[in-house]
């Protein structure tokens, strides 16, 4: 099984810290600006992007959490039931600017689900897309991020894998075979 590093831990601190550069660029302050992270991986590109965001403005950031597992369209299609994870939205998304933040994005059906479920919290003044990875093919949707750390080109057969120190023991970014393609 063939094993490709993508990203290295100096290159994924690099690519977290141009990607919250390009944020403050379109959102100055954040004054009317949430982020929110996908669960589960999505939540620990939005914990380094905060941390990077609020030691440079010197402020807190309306931040959460949205678990989509009851609007994935493949909920009822695996032998093994999906685990619900933690939704933790304690503020209003009504007319506020929302970046919705996932690790990978590849047929864009996590994306779509994710839509779904903050449209339960209110109706945003507007929705952008932050992707640490974006696999670009294989979409089954018309979905594309406003914000890529990094794009790759993938085949089927191949997944993306993205460690975190605090989880794998290490930060970084792999591609790796599926075994049995």
């Amino acid at each position: 099984m063939g094993k490709r590093t993508i990203l290295n831990s100096k290159h994924l601190e690099i690519t977290l810290k141009r990607l919250a550069s390009q944020l403050k660029e379109n959102h100055q302050n954040f004054e009317n600006t949430v982020l929110i992270g996908l669960q589960p991986r999505g939540i620990h590109v939005l914990e380094r992007l905060k941390s990077i965001l609020e030691k440079d403005l010197g402020k807190d950031l309306v931040c959460g959490q949205l678990d989509i597992t009851f609007y994935r369209d493949d909920f009822r299609r695996r032998e093994q039931p999906l685990i619900p994870s933690v939704t933790n939205i304690d503020f209003i998304i009504e007319d506020k600017r929302v970046v919705l933040i996932d690790d990978v994005l590849y047929t864009g059906r996590s994306i779509r689900s994710g839509l779904d479920a903050l449209l339960a919290f209110g109706r945003p003044k507007s929705v952008e897309l932050l992707i640490l990875i974006d696999r670009q093919f294989e979409r089954h949707l018309p979905i594309q991020a406003d914000y890529i750390g990094k794009q790759v080109n993938t085949l089927p057969s191949e997944v993306v894998v993205v460690e975190w120190e605090q989880l794998d023991g290490e930060d970084m970014v792999i591609l790796t075979e599926i075994e049995n393609g």
